[in-house]
């Protein structure tokens, strides 16, 4: 295989991982610098400023763990070991469920999860339960991996009228695999879990991620084929569907008070858990991305395939950083110690706490600005050092 092709197409894949997990940052950014007392999908209080600056993000959580699963078959490649990958992945993916618990919840609350409320598992959790599965998947064939992954994310959507209720005593666990919400782990029911990520969809796209890989292995031009068909195939059925109101989501689009607002509810698709319609919304685009960053040179994206090598490691540190940053800003600025994301009540907010997209946007920029130079430092360690515990951050 040229050494040249295949640069650009291992590149392009660490340029759309970069794209979307500094995308990520912003509805972060958004937690902890400038929340609304509404949410940006309601369509009868939110503003199209705020509705975009919360879509844009959609992309993210798809386009990472389909790319996970790639990650792991490009893995495969290497190795040539099924059991070596399925050991990888299970171990891994045990230990993004640990980083879940320990290390992200501490950094939204900055405390320990079983002095408070309880705690979280969002899609840090949800990759490392898809790897999981993963590493069992893995021992079938191709076509039987992709049969599976198809059924998820074409079919989950028929368990809808499925709620934890008709589940009895298994509430929690329709909630686990597909429904998501808080399940209460103590008798007064006020400590527990909330399930922001339920698992199953992403099972499938991790799933679907993995078998793509093979795509990633043909000659650029018939590669270029391929992600054009599934980029077009995937927003053509998105639209299809989208408009016909048929099947694919929970709520259906309508006509609003103007143009720009319907064509906002015609995007407002479901995330928890991730539609049919969400996923063919945010992973059509992707695969059309993957051609334009093979197309230009690598180097005009070098910034975003800093942040594609170790994206794992930019996750777990921005957390820390915009939280901190943030309660140092109101400190400075206002003379108190807000902490904004632990006061979602907005009675409790400050009279002088406002929204302002101005300082969401500052506060990504200069946050994105200062981990691209910690993140260069942490690629360049990682690619010049061998200890064993680096490939799991």
């Amino acid at each position: 295989m040229n050494t040249e092709i295949s640069r650009k197409r291992i590149y392009s894949l660490d340029i759309l991982r970069g794209l979307v997990i500094i995308l990520m940052a912003i509805d972060h950014v958004r937690d902890f610098w400038s929340v609304e007392a509404f949410a940006p999908e309601d369509l009868t209080q939110t503003s199209p400023e705020y509705f975009f600056t919360r879509w844009i993000t959609h992309f993210c959580a798809p386009v990472f763990v389909f790319l996970a699963g790639t990650s792991a078959f490009l893995y495969q490649q290497k190795n040539q070991n099924t059991a070596t990958l399925s050991r990888f992945l299970l171990v891994r993916g045990l230990w993004l469920i640990f980083i879940e618990i320990i290390v992200v919840n501490y950094s939204w609350t900055l405390g320990f999860f079983w002095n408070e409320w309880g705690f979280f598992l969002q899609v840090i959790w949800a990759i490392g339960i898809a790897m999981i599965a993963l590493a069992g998947l893995v021992w079938l064939s191709d076509k039987m991996i992709l049969m599976i992954a198809l059924l998820i994310i074409f079919g989950h959507n028929l368990l809808n009228p499925i709620v934890p209720a008709d589940m009895g005593s298994f509430a929690w666990l329709w909630k686990v695999l597909h429904e998501g919400g808080w399940q209460g782990l103590n008798e007064a029911g006020n400590w527990g879990v909330f399930f922001a990520y339920p698992i199953v969809p992403w099972i499938g796209v991790i799933a679907a991620g993995y078998v793509f890989g093979h795509v990633m292995l043909f000659d650029e031009q018939k590669r270029t084929r391929w992600l054009y068909r599934l980029g077009v195939g995937a927003i053509v059925l998105f639209v299809l569907l989208r408009f016909s109101n048929f099947y694919g989501d929970t709520a259906d689009w309508e006509s609003q008070k103007n143009a720009l607002f319907s064509v906002m509810s015609f995007l407002n698709t479901q995330k928890y858990p991730p539609s049919l319609l969400y996923l063919l919304m945010t992973l059509g685009p992707a695969f059309l991305l993957l051609i334009f960053f093979e197309k230009v040179s690598a180097k005009l994206f070098e910034i975003l395939r800093v942040f594609g090598r170790v994206p794992f490691f930019f996750y777990v540190l921005h957390f820390f950083v915009i939280h901190c940053s943030s309660l140092i800003y109101f400190k400075v600025v206002h003379g108190e110690w807000f902490d904004l994301v632990n006061t979602r009540n907005p009675q409790n907010w400050p009279e002088f706490y406002q929204p302002s997209l101005l300082r969401l946007y500052t506060a990504w920029f200069a946050t994105v600005l200062f981990l691209y130079f910690v993140c260069k430092w942490f690629d360049r360690y990682k690619s010049t050092h061998t200890q064993w515990w680096l490939k799991y951050l």
